[in-house]
Order: C-alpha cells, then structure tokens, then sequence
C-alpha cells in the first residue's frame, strides 16, 4: 500500500511583499483610548469596507483611494463585555443573522453607491443577493482550497493567538487532520485556544496576495471530548497589523459554525476579498467545550509578473497527461482514448458490478492483450477501496496514459516492460463510494463520506483472513516447513451468500482466482509511506507486532525500492502526518506494525508462496518466484509426479531468471492411466494377497 495524496490544483505560494495601500487602513492606535488597546480586541475591532475584487467592467485597483471618498479614521463599535464561555443568547443572536446572511450586500464599486442604486432601481429582477451568488458561483470553479489539508501550507504559515498546549497548537489546525492514537500527545485533532474568550483567532499567511472566497471548519477531532466552534468572524489584512473585517452591510458578519465536531461547513464571503493574510475569530462555541478549530481556507493566489523568484520555481510539466480528478463517466472516456490510441497493446474488461451496477473496468497492458503468454509475470494495481481516496485512481490512470504515449515514443523501458509483463491496472474498485463523495466536494465530505460500500462495508478489511487459518495450521503441526503456505483456501463459509462480503470483493476474488498474479499493488490515500506484509498481527493480545512473512527480506526490498525514488518519501525533514515516523524503515514500514488488519487484501493467496507454481494441462507451465539475488535450492512437485530439486542461480541481470523443471509422472499414476484408458480398474495388492492365500488353502486340501 503506498499512501500518498494528491493535493488540489493550486499554484506553488510564494512570498509576496506589499509595500502600499497601509495607508488606506488608517492608524488604529490614534482611534482608540489608551485602556482598550488590548492586542486581542485589537485585532477583532471593526473597520470600514476592504478591498474587494472588482467586476468585469472595474480596474483592479485595491490600494489607490476611491475618487470622492473622504478619509476618515475607524470608529471602534461598543462591544459588551467578553464572557468566558457564550450562553444561549449568543447563540440564538447567529440564528437571527440568518436572514441578513442570504441578502448580502455587494461593497460600493469604482463609483460608490450611486452605481448599485442605479441598477436597482434599472433592473429590479437582479437583486444584491443574486450579484453575490452569482459572483462566487464564478470564483468557486477557479479557488480551490489553498492547502491546509494537503500540507501546502507550511506550519511556518498557521498563527494563532494562544494555544491550550503544543499539540493543540496552529499546525494542527488543519481539515480533516485526526488526533493521534493518544489523544493528549504532541499530535491531537485540532487548534484549540489556551482560553475560551471572543478574542481568539488563528490565522493563514498565504505568503503572496491572494483572492479568498470561503472558509470550511470542524471541531475537534477527539473520541471522549466534543469540541467545536459554532460562530466566528473572518479579518483581513496586508501585514498582519491592520486588520478589516468582513461586512454584512453595516456591521461586520458572523459566519454561522459547526453544529458537530466532523461534518465540515462552509462559508462562502460574500464577495472574493484580495489580501494576504486571513484571520478567523470564533465568537461563540459548544457550551460544553471550548474554542477548537480545524480548517481549510478557499482561495486563488494571484499572479507576480515581478517575481522572479515564483516563476523559476513554478511547477511545470512537459507530459501530455491528463492531470485531473475523474469521475466515473470521465474515468471511462478516458480509458477509451487510451485504448485508441495505443489498440495493439491494450485491453478494456471489466470485472463484475458494483452494489449499484456500475462496471468495475480494468484496462490490460501488453504485447497480447488477453492471452496469458507463458514465461510472462502478470502484475495488478488496484486503486479506490476507500471511495473517496482519490490518489490512486488518479496514479493509476496517469500511468496507462504514460505508458501507451512512452510506448508510441519508442521508449525502450516501456517497450521492454510490455512485451516481457503482461500488466491489469483496476483504477476504481468502489466507484459507488467515489460518485458519493464527487457529489459533495472532498473537503466537505470528510473522512468517511464515500470511505465505504453503497451498502456500508469497507472493501480493504472485507477479505478472508488466511492468515489465521495458516497460523492455526502451524501450531497442529508443530513443524512449520511441512505446513503449505501457498495456494490456501478460502474458507466454506466466506462464500455463502449469507456473508456480509461486498460484491466488489466478491468480484476482486474472482478474477484474482482467473488469473495467476505474481505481485499486486493496493495504492491508498492518507499516509505517505510503502506497507508491505503480513497486516495482521499473530499475537492476539497485540495491535501492533511486527510479523514478516517467509519473504520478508523481497517485499523490503520492493518497499524500499519504490520509496526511494520518492522525492518526498526521502526527505527526512518532512512533516508527519500523525504520530508515526517512517522515515526509520526509509518510508516504508510492515503493516502488522503499524496497526494490525485482518483480511485487508486477499492478496496473500498469490505472495505468500515458498514457491508458486502453476502446472497447465498442457505439456507446459510456468512458475514464478520473487527472489533477491543469489544461489538457491528449487523443488519442484506436484500430485502424481516425480520431484526434482536443482541449485538456480538468480543474477543481477534486469528480467526472470530461467530456472527450467522436467517432472514425469510417478509408475502408479501411469498404471491407473493405463487400466482407466481399457476400462480396467488397477488390482491392489492386498486383493493378490487375499487370492494367493485362498489359491494355497485350496492345494492342502
């Protein structure tokens, strides 16, 4: 399993330096008297009308001063006196911002109010608060979330104005992050304030001028404590000193927070505001908790022309891919175009059905599509257990498309790979999962929308354990090397109907049983790190054990070999998900030691083997064995053949080592074929036995 994730199509931030406009915002310290220049009513006083993006028809021109209006300083509004902890009045005041919030006012443009007057009082079918929609329905195609989620944004970037303790600090602040397996550590499931007042912010550095367009937030993520803010105000500001709040008309808006501590919520401003640092300030919070926070901010980072620095380090790319997140009717477009471009070398099959119908579409790469070639590996990647992991589907259809346009280039690693593997790439296993959450958006969907089935299983634990099954075996026996670890059956029960199994699972186990698969790939989103087997702990008593199989030193060295061409996976000064440091294995790590799952990948039935062999009907049959290099002693056997043993030797060289097997079939097997052929049944020799001693009784008498 390699957990990696992508992040929403944002540009690289940068730093952007801002050397104008501060005198718009006015001198604060002059406006207020000397007792109420507290740092934290400071920063949440109201000001007038920031900038706001222009129209279509207005310059962009936020720090030049709006011909006829007249400076004038900020006037603090009388606030009641801060409680610890918001009651009910409070909160039913949010609820009675709810009528205001749905007709919201667009700020005075280039020519100030006169311009909104006359449009309506010219056009009374377009109100102010179809404008606002309309504009934001425009901006939310374009501002993707800036990449508090993804670690886009650093934690250099995430201020707050107290915290409770380090793990609770701004870093952690972050949407969808989960607490640690010990809440209370240094990794916990949110920003929390260090006091529950209204003067609490925590705060984004987008490092360049940005146009933000929304905030989604959740409580805390916690098992025993219920954590959540249920209103807040959002401030702007160029430097991180003059602060604006956003307005609801003449008064600054209260955005309306979380009623639970998972389902993320969004608010969209009412207009897209420019700046470069925002600011959310919570007002009121669950009466039984206190101030906690996780959050993702929406915005588009504007472009520099000036800086030079941002354009040489601007990601770029020279591939012809088709860099974009599917859903399934685009999934299926484009595993099309792949087949029609490259038809001599691909293959369009599906599996089975999802719990909804939809087909579960595999595409096959090689030199002979659909025929199994002997002396060719078969390899399958597989991606979307989890519906709403969006990584590996993505991985897996930017690599059919890189493979067919490698192909059509002539490169030889490509070409040698198809015409010596015969590779199935399955991009969405549960399609009914990703559709669900496709339709919600992944930052409001959380953690578990579309994580599962239509009918609520989780296809990456929904597996027969053999593990148990093949640990129960050894203790019988006592004898570990006369127990077959290969090729173990599924066991009776998991195939009747009445089994809680998906029927995607059904359709994973069935073709991996039609087809022998020497390696398979389970790509994940979450942590970025290579697991390898056994997921599952041996010790009962345990969740975490690390528990190698017989093989463990070649699926170490595959782990590594793939984590160690990771740019990312290698950089030992990367920022932890949660609690676990992988880079102690090189970012790779056992399962079982990590946390123990049973039945996470039927896969075992294919890698676990000493030696997996498959002998054909026909007089021909191939075998493979993944090996690191070196010496080893191969025997070969099977039911009613002769074994033979010899030394194979495997190399360094790229590709299978050729180790050849002649077995003949054993005397008593070629007699019972014989006596079957004329009808004859063999003649045991206890039944010669039996005559001869009756034959004997008779010459006595």
């Amino acid at each position: 399993m390699a957990t990696l994730d992508f992040s929403s199509c944002c540009s690289q931030l940068c730093l952007a330096l801002c050397a104008f406009g501060l005198a718009q915002l006015g001198d604060l310290s002059q406006a207020l008297p000397m007792e109420d220049q507290d740092y934290y009513l400071q920063e949440i006083i109201n000001r007038d009308h920031y900038y706001s993006y222009p129209g279509p028809d207005e310059e962009f021109s936020p720090f030049t001063e709006q011909p006829g209006e007249e400076e004038t300083a900020p006037v603090a509004e009388a606030e009641e006196p801060p409680r610890l902890r918001p009651g009910k009045k409070e909160l039913k005041q949010k609820k009675g911002n709810k009528k205001e919030k749905s007709v919201l006012k667009i700020p005075p443009a280039k020519n100030g109010n006169k311009k909104g007057e006359k449009n309506k009082k010219g056009n009374e079918k377009t109100p102010d608060d179809y404008e606002s929609r309309s504009a934001y329905e425009d901006v939310r195609e374009s501002c993707p979330p800036l990449g508090l989620e993804t670690l886009k944004i650093t934690d250099f970037q995430l201020h707050a104005s107290t915290t409770k303790r380090y793990g609770l600090g701004a870093h952690r602040g972050r949407l969808n992050i989960q607490a640690g397996v010990n809440e209370n550590d240094f990794y916990d499931g949110a920003w929390c304030a260090g006091r529950n007042d209204p003067y609490q912010w925590i705060e984004v550095d987008a490092r360049r001028l940005t146009k933000f367009t929304g905030i989604i937030t959740q409580g805390r993520n916690s098992l025993w404590l219920s954590d959540w803010v249920t209103s807040y105000k959002v401030m702007l500001s160029n430097d991180s000193h003059a602060w604006v709040t956003v307005k609801n008309g003449s008064g600054d808006m209260i955005f309306e927070g979380n009623s639970e501590k998972e389902i993320p919520v969004l608010n969209e401003l009412p207009v897209p505001i420019v700046a470069r640092y925002i600011r959310i300030n919570p007002r009121s919070w669950y009466e039984e908790g206190s101030i906690c926070m996780r959050l993702e901010i929406l915005g588009c980072p504007l472009p520099d022309p000036n800086n030079y620095y941002h354009r040489r380090n601007e990601m770029t790319t020279t591939d012809n891919l088709d860099f974009k997140h599917h859903n399934y009717k685009e999934m299926r477009q484009l595993m099309k175009v792949v087949n029609e471009m490259c038809p001599n070398i691909t293959r369009i099959y599906n599996i089975g059905k999802s719990h909804q119908g939809l087909k579960l579409y595999a595409v096959e790469i090689s030199d002979n599509p659909g025929e199994h070639e002997v002396g060719e590996p078969e390899f399958r990647y597989i991606a979307g257990a989890h519906g709403n992991e969006v990584l590996g589907r993505e991985l897996v259809l930017l690599l059919m498309q890189f493979m067919c346009q490698e192909y059509l280039a002539g490169n030889p690693r490509i070409i040698r790979l198809i015409e010596d593997t015969r590779i199935h790439l399955l991009p969405s296993v549960n399609p009914d999962g990703y559709e669900m959450a496709y339709e919600v958006g992944s930052e409001l969907g959380g953690w578990s929308l579309g994580r599962w089935t239509q009918d609520g299983i989780d296809i990456n634990n929904n597996f027969p354990d053999l593990n148990t099954m093949l640990w129960e075996a050894e203790d019988r026996k006592k004898v570990q090397r006369k127990v077959p670890n290969h090729h173990i059956p599924i066991p009776e029960w998991y195939l009747s109907e009445n089994t809680t199994v998906a029927v995607e699972t059904r359709a994973v186990i069935a073709w991996m049983e039609k087809i022998p698969f020497v390696l398979g790939g389970n790509l994940q989103g979450g942590e970025l790190v290579v697991a390898y087997p056994y997921d599952m702990v041996r010790s009962t008593w345990k969740t975490q054990e690390h528990t190698p199989t017989p093989d463990d030193h070649v699926f170490r060295w595959l782990a590594y070999s793939y984590a160690s061409t990771h740019r990312l996976m290698t950089d030992a000064r990367r920022r932890v998900c949660h609690t676990e440091d992988f880079q102690k294995e090189d970012g790779t790590v056992n399962g079982a030691s990590w946390h123990t799952v049973a039945g996470s990948k039927c896969l075992k039935k294919f890698v676990w083997d000493s030696l997996y062999s498959k002998l054909d009907k026909s007089s021909d049959g191939d075998y493979w064995r993944l090996l690191n290099p070196g010496e080893y002693m191969v025997t070969a056997k099977a039911d009613g053949y002769i074994s033979s043993t010899k030394n194979c030797a495997v190399g360094y060289d790229m590709g299978a080592t050729q180790c050849d097997f002649t077995i003949s079939k054993t005397t008593l097997t070629r007699i019972k074929e014989i006596m079957e052929k004329f009808g004859k049944q063999p003649i045991g020799p206890s039944i010669r036995r039996l005559r001869q001693r009756a034959r004997q009784r008779r010459q006595r008498r």
